[in-house]
């Protein structure tokens, strides 16, 4: 199986490239947001549990988090892998990750990561703005605290994968389908 992790911070293209990825590789996606919205929508156990923790104003632990993606691992077992977008976000999460996906045989093949400097990354947040309707898209200071927020909390994972020699870096500036295929130039490494 083929599974990545595609990182990179917030207005990096990750969206865009995955659904690309998605379509080539033949890949269930998980992303943690939609798997919060879907638990919470369907009451599922893990969404009882997460709504439980929300209404008090904290933050959903690491292991209900990961409970939603086994859940959803099980539920695409027949997948030829995963991408993985927007998780993990912590190192703690990272090895929770690795833990359930050794657990069911089906390691983290690759974590890609797009890198996109801070101008351009505020530039297309603002531009997405005029059209996502998400107000964190259209403020400059909230851009600015989502991009330190990812530079100081989840950017630490890029190391984690480094040091299983799993990270690798593609540039994510210039043309969608110029960065795609570099992007399947390092994927097909691991296929």
């Amino acid at each position: 199986m083929l599974n990545i992790v595609l990182f990179g911070p917030p207005g990096a293209g990750k969206g865009t490239q995955s659904e690309k990825l998605i379509d080539k590789y033949k890949l269930a996606h998980i992303s943690t947001g939609d798997l919060f919205r879907k638990n919470l929508k369907e009451g599922t156990k893990m969404g009882v549990l997460a709504q439980k923790y929300m209404d008090e104003g904290n933050l959903v632990p690491d292991e209900v988090v990961i409970g939603m993606v086994d859940d959803k691992i099980k539920e695409t077992s027949k997948s030829n892998g995963y991408i993985f977008d927007g998780f993990p976000r912590t190192v703690e999460q990272a090895k929770a990750l690795d833990e359930l996906m050794n657990k069911n045989e089906t390691p983290i093949s690759t974590m890609i990561s797009l890198e996109v400097p801070e101008e351009e990354l505020t530039k297309r947040l603002l531009e997405r703005g005029k059209t996502s309707g998400r107000p964190d898209d259209q403020n400059l200071d909230k851009i600015k605290t989502r991009i330190q927020v990812y530079q100081d909390e989840t950017l630490p994972v890029a190391s984690y994968y480094q040091q299983q020699e799993k990270h690798n870096k593609v540039l994510g500036v210039g043309k969608i389908d110029e960065i795609f295929e570099n992007i399947c130039e390092q994927v097909d490494k691991y296929l």
